[in-house]
């Protein structure tokens, strides 16, 4: 994508509300947006502006094979309150295989760098896979999540994916997220309610305890200083 032509994404995005926005990035690149869903607060608010309005915007979830069982079930509820069918993407047989028999099913607790290649093998390669071909990925990553995503904007590029990427609730707090939730009726993951905020695969997700902040119940036996997997790595 052009430079200009970026630029005119971004004004046009910061100045619209998500559903506008959605609708316009739809119509502007027919069958080239595509919306990457964990099923999170966040996620669920953003599926429910994509097929409330029916905007042609494919949605997707990595299905890593190590979810939490009520992850599938919101998952189906989703599915059938909107009638859809979100589309799946699972691991590369030959690069779960091979990491399995080489390193062991919970080798993710033994050190950063192989949690970070079960991640990959998990998620950034199918992700990759899902993001092949388009022009842009929407997320639901928010400004309160961490101090690096504080600093995000609300389009950006990602010079890896070579994709814009578009956060429409970036600015939303968790108050307005639940209110949003509840007043629509969005289904849920239940472990939001047993203290769950941020949850991604079970053997690497812990509900927070009081005071600690948004990514503290991810990889909680690594420091807390870099709580990523690898797929929100392609700013310029």
């Amino acid at each position: 994508m052009e430079a200009k032509n970026f630029q005119k994404l971004k004004e046009i995005i910061d100045r619209s509300d998500p559903e506008t926005a959605l609708a316009w990035l739809a119509k502007e690149f027919p069958g080239q947006v595509v919306f990457s869903s964990s099923f999170s607060w966040e996620d669920q608010a953003i599926t429910h502006f994509i097929l409330s309005n029916n905007i042609p915007i494919v949605i997707f979830t990595l299905d890593t094979g190590r979810l939490f069982s009520e992850t599938y079930d919101v998952w189906m509820r989703t599915n059938t309150k909107y009638n859809t069918r979100i589309k799946s993407y699972f691991p590369n047989n030959l690069l779960l295989e091979e990491y399995v028999n080489v390193y062991g099913s919970n080798a993710f607790y033994e050190s950063v760098e192989l949690r970070q290649r079960c991640c990959f093998v998990r998620k950034v390669e199918p992700l990759q896979r899902a993001l092949k071909g388009n022009k842009v990925w929407i997320t639901g990553l928010r400004s309160e999540h961490s101090k690096e995503r504080n600093a995000l904007q609300k389009l950006e590029w990602d010079a890896v994916n070579q994709i814009a990427k578009y956060h429409p609730v970036l600015d939303w707090n968790m108050e307005e997220l639940k209110k949003y939730i509840r007043a629509h009726d969005v289904p849920y993951n239940t472990l939001h309610e047993k203290g769950f905020v941020s949850i991604g695969c079970a053997p690497c997700t812990r509900a927070i305890k009081e005071g600690e902040n948004f990514r503290a119940g991810r990889w909680w036996w690594e420091n807390a200083t870099n709580k990523e997997c690898g797929l929100h790595r392609g700013k310029s």
